[in-house]
């Protein structure tokens, strides 16, 4: 749920372009050591061969063959019959699992136990997500004061029953009686807006369409709010429907058709907008962000005519702010990597006049919050979270005692309120919130999640290893206390590496399974994150993206050569730029790992920015159009990796009909061209998902069947069987 707008916190801008999708990973089982593989002798040998054309682009005098071109136009007669054959394979071949319904029941009863997700504090009201074993998604409540009885304000499966709907997003006002919040259908995240009275839960009758990952703020006195949309088919051409993100201001009771252009209509039209404003009403901010990595701030003063000034503008380098008031404490990466913080008078915007009250340190600053005349900030120490609390003028007071080891997910508070809520978890922590008290710094359990779960025989690990490049990379070990170190573990590596996006410590309730049968578990912070600063996430983007897919695959090697596994024993798994890393993975490196899983993945670098809003990925990974930045997308784009005659790992690939960010089309033409190529006799499959998107919105449902598959791929392929201890 985005908190862009926050009052008294912030979130990364990357938040906003990243494409990440985050997987709590399922469980394993192994079997004992020499058991037979189980085959998949009674399902089909091979899916019809696709077709071929004779396609291809020239760029920079390279000709580029796209043999699978005709599945770009997933939706025609012909793609969507060679989609009904792909799954109709893949079922049959993950059918062969004899352990499937045993599996089925295990993960059920992992997903029973409950979770808590993002929350927001304003007024007296904490509105937070948490989903029980009878919810099929998360549902939004809200509670008066700090021990109220939540109420139900929000569950999705009120909606309907035909199509999954997902609550997108949600914004209440700095009082908490109006809740702004958006609602899309089969997982598109093509949200349309409505406004609901959090106490009789009546709706008003303002609806607003195209809202997508809206950036809004409230005016104080509630009559109105400026919000970001997309235009409306007719407004642009088709294929810039998914640009030209602009703020509008509503005014509640009017016809949004009616609203006036606030920010944003001068602005290239794959720049990504965002919008603030200050808790007494007057300053009002313009965020124009460019990727990950760069933002440029505008500075509008409601109470003259002079309208938009630039504020925070050329320093090609994050920044974002927290406006209390007059002021405006405010967090940039300029000349400090690592993130320092400005107390800024708004009546003197000019940047002489701001005042450093908390310097750059040998850590990352992830986030940062303002409650109460405190400065709550969040670094990543290690990759892990560690909260410092300083006064307005940057006098460290006191760090918030964090389990070892522990990710703050979220927290929240009132900007003069009295407490502040942190919620945390870990690899062995189910997430719990603790309430901060402001007056005297006591720290206490307010709500948390009962998982049936001993921890004790797990432990947690961080280790270091050498890249290719000889830079040391850190990665985190989940696995029992008494494994040990023959090379036969089955292991899941999984990453990420894109975004600014950090892999940090949480708690994933189906990996219990794994743990308990031996499995290990891997998770590497790979260049490209923000773990370690803004040099970190710039040594792993654009011309530097392939020490991203070194550093995973030194993760590897390492795991093999210290005796936790084999290649034959080891998967890797991703989703999103994460599955861009694992087909990097497995079209450069095939012979380190037996099974790849890649979730909703980019696979065609020459032609990913054609699709959807791809384009506000181009500050990240570079574009084609540009002879150079062409040369480092082709040299590692998976797709065009792929060689004849090669033998592949067994690899399954997922995509969902409504993912409106990555396109289809990249895992379908992938598969078809590993099917035809793979020399191993290793399945390749294609999950197809229909009424699904890029994760958002999933039913429970549908995700315990989505990894009952995937689990039934890990253990057919790696010779496992349910029940039985390493």
């Amino acid at each position: 749920m985005s908190k862009e707008s926050s009052p008294s916190g912030v979130r990364p801008p990357a938040a906003l372009t990243c494409v990440l999708l985050t997987l709590a990973l399922a469980a394993l089982t192994v079997a004992p050591t020499g058991c037979a593989r189980t085959t998949t002798a009674d399902a089909p040998e091979a899916p019809p061969a696709a077709r071929t054309v004779d396609a291809a682009d020239t760029l920079h005098g390279i000709v580029v063959p796209d043999p699978y071109r005709w599945l770009e136009d997933f939706e025609s007669e012909e793609a969507q019959a060679w989609v009904d054959v792909q799954n109709a394979y893949t079922e049959a071949v993950l059918a062969t699992f004899p352990d499937r319904d045993q599996l089925r029941a295990r993960l059920d009863e992992l997903f029973q136990i409950p979770s808590l997700g993002y929350m927001w504090e304003r007024g007296d009201r904490l509105f937070f997500l948490r989903r029980d074993p009878e919810n099929e998604q998360q549902v939004l409540y809200v509670r008066r004061g700090v021990e109220g009885e939540p109420t139900k304000l929000i569950d999705p499966e009120d909606f309907g029953d035909d199509v999954p709907v997902g609550l997108d997003w949600w914004h209440p006002t700095p009082d908490g009686r109006l809740l702004a919040y958006g609602i899309s259908e089969g997982g598109s995240e093509s949200s349309t807006l409505y406004v609901m009275d959090v106490d009789s839960k009546e709706l008003h009758p303002d609806t607003i369409p195209h809202t997508r990952a809206v950036s809004l703020a409230w005016k104080p006195d509630k009559s109105g709010f400026y919000y970001t949309r997309f235009p409306s088919p007719g407004e642009v051409p088709d294929d810039e429907l998914y640009y030209h993100r602009r703020v509008f201001y509503h005014e509640l009771g009017t016809n949004s058709a009616d609203d006036p252009l606030i920010f944003g209509g001068d602005l290239e039209m794959h720049t990504w907008t965002g919008i603030s404003l200050s808790t007494n009403g007057r300053w009002l901010f313009g965020y124009a962000m460019y990727g990950s990595a760069e933002n440029d701030i505008y500075l509008m003063d409601l109470e003259s005519d002079e309208g938009w000034k630039p504020f925070v503008v050329g320093l090609a380098t994050r920044t974002s702010g927290v406006p209390i008031e007059d002021e405006f404490f405010m967090s940039t990466q300029h000349e400090a990597p690592n993130g320092r913080i400005f107390r800024v008078d708004l009546t003197k915007p000019g940047r002489e006049h701001w005042v450093e009250i908390i310097p750059e340190s040998e850590n990352a600053i992830e986030t940062y919050m303002y409650v109460s005349g405190r400065v709550f900030v969040r670094y990543l120490e290690n990759a892990h979270s560690n909260v410092r609390v300083f006064d307005r003028d940057g006098t460290h007071l006191n760090d918030v005692e964090l389990p070892d080891m522990a990710t703050v997910f979220d927290w929240t508070g009132n900007w003069k309120g009295d407490d502040a809520f942190i919620g945390i978890s870990s690899y062995l922590l189910p997430p719990r919130i603790l309430r901060y008290d402001i007056d005297t710094g006591e720290l206490a359990v307010n709500m948390a999640v009962e998982a049936p779960i001993d921890t004790a025989p797990y432990v947690t690990r961080q280790v270091w290893y050498t890249s290719r490049d000889g830079t040391e990379v850190s990665m985190f070990l989940v696995h029992r206390r008494d494994t040990e170190l023959d090379g036969t573990n089955p292991t899941v590596l999984t990453g990420y590496g894109g975004f600014t996006s950090s892999t940090t410590p949480g708690f994933a309730r189906n990996r219990y399974l794994w743990l308990d049968h031996g499995g290990v578990w891997a998770e590497p912070n790979l260049r490209g994150g923000g773990e370690y600063g803004e040099e970190w996430h710039r040594d792993g983007m654009l011309g530097n993206k392939q020490n991203t897919f070194d550093d995973f695959i030194a993760a590897a090697e390492w795991l093999i050569e210290n005796g936790y596994t084999s290649p034959e024993r080891l998967a890797v798994w991703g989703g999103s730029n994460g599955g861009l890393l694992t087909g990097a993975f497995a079209t450069q490196r095939p012979d380190l790992a037996g099974v790849v899983i890649s979730d909703v993945p980019l696979l065609d670098m020459v032609r990913f920015h054609r699709f959807y809003a791809a384009m506000i990925w181009t500050p990240e990974y570079g574009t084609p159009e540009e002879p150079e930045q062409f040369e480092w997308l082709y040299d590692y784009s998976p797709y065009h990796r792929i060689v004849d005659g090669r033998a592949y790992p067994a690899i399954l690939f997922t995509t969902a009909e409504s993912d409106s960010r990555v396109h289809p089309s990249h895992a379908m033409k992938a598969t078809a061209r590993l099917q035809a190529a793979t020399s191993s006799g290793r399945p390749i499959l294609l999950h197809y998902e229909r009424k699904a998107g890029h994760g958002m919105g999933l039913q429970m449902s549908t995700i315990l069947d989505q990894y009952v598959d995937y689990y039934s791929f890990l253990f057919s392929q790696m010779g496992m069987r349910y029940g039985r201890a390493h």
